[in-house]
């Protein structure tokens, strides 16, 4: 004899062995997370990233990813490494207040992989190039280029170092308070809050 289940009462026996199970519903038999998902709280952002996989699938590149950059740092101060990323989960966890969470989270990995690739050297690079520089005599920035996701370049002036984004495909790299605006052999080069953009040749 033939029994068919309506929509509803396939739900609800699928809720009912889930919880009989112990599994928490935000659980799903997917691609699992560097973490457990079982002792997730539910509505957190731990459990948002267990629901996806595109997500654990990030989680898991970063785990990687901090393991390989440990082991760069183990004579680069690593309590400085831990503790960077402490505030990076801290950080990614902020997602909840965002109106769209995924997305944030996802931007959060992805950012952060290619910070750690890029700072401890971990992906395929190009350069450094030297670029003189019109400000002052002997004035340079020194850039180095990084095959991440989104691409990066470390830019070194004097005793500073700033690690930039290229967001889109016009040669525009952003960092915390500098840019670096490629154009064939030369580059806009800003470095600092509020600084006059100097204008950069390669040599």
């Amino acid at each position: 004899m033939t029994v068919l289940f309506s929509y509803r009462t396939v739900c609800k026996r699928l809720l009912l062995a889930i919880a009989t199970l112990g599994i928490p519903a935000h659980v799903h038999a997917g691609v699992a997370p560097s973490f457990d998902c079982t002792h997730v709280e539910a509505g957190s952002i731990e459990a948002d990233i267990c629901a996806s996989d595109d997500l654990a699938i990030l989680d898991r590149q970063m785990d990687e990813v901090y393991r390989q950059a440990r082991q760069k740092a183990t004579d680069q101060h690593p309590p400085t490494l831990a503790a960077e990323q402490r505030g990076w989960i801290k950080g990614r966890n902020e997602c909840w207040k965002s109106p769209d969470r995924m997305a944030c989270i996802r931007d959060q990995y992805q950012l952060r992989i290619a910070e750690l690739q890029a700072l401890y050297r971990l992906v395929a690079s190009d350069g450094p190039h030297v670029y003189g520089c019109d400000d002052a005599p002997g004035s340079e920035v020194v850039i180095t280029r990084f095959k991440t996701t989104p691409p990066t370049l470390v830019a070194e002036r004097g005793d500073s170092v700033s690690l930039m984004y290229l967001f889109d495909g016009g040669g525009v790299y952003q960092g915390r308070n500098e840019t670096f605006i490629e154009r064939e052999d030369a580059a806009t080069v800003t470095w600092g809050y509020g600084a006059t953009p100097m204008q950069c040749r390669k040599r």
